[in-house]
């Protein structure tokens, strides 16, 4: 019975691990769904309100309350998905794929930005819980 308790234990322990990963990838896929074509240069008149990890390349930054943009970074990256806080550099009220994201001790250069559809992603989402059955 003994030898049969320590591979059920790690059996479920590799489930738990396999499930973390698939929930992060459906973060990516739904940010990517509403993401357009990437531009040269986003106006950032406040700032970055906040951010998002997406994946190990990947970030969605918020400069607005309807207003997101997804960053991807060069793949060298490793401590964004697990930074406490972000900062992008930006050259005056501007952040150009020439900016980088600090994240921890890495300096990620950006390889492109996309505005995403802030106002369809939010209409799709409350589409989508208006439809959803309620728990009992």
């Amino acid at each position: 019975m003994k030898r049969f308790i320590f591979p059920m234990l790690v059996l479920l322990s590799l489930a738990g691990c396999g499930a973390g990963l698939s929930r992060q990838g459906d973060i990516e896929f739904k940010y990517v769904d509403y993401a357009s074509e990437p531009v040269e240069q986003i106006t950032a008149m406040r700032g970055v309100d906040g951010w998002t990890p997406v994946s190990r390349n990947q970030l969605v930054i918020w400069t607005g309350i309807n207003e997101a943009w997804l960053l991807r970074v060069w793949d060298n990256c490793t401590d964004l998905q697990f930074a406490n806080s972000i900062r992008v550099t930006q050259t005056g009220r501007s952040i150009s794929r020439f900016e980088k994201v600090i994240a921890g001790r890495d300096s990620c250069p950006i390889v492109d930005l996309r505005p995403i559809d802030v106002a369809r992603m939010k209409a799709d989402r409350k589409a989508a819980r208006d439809t959803t059955p309620a728990p009992r």
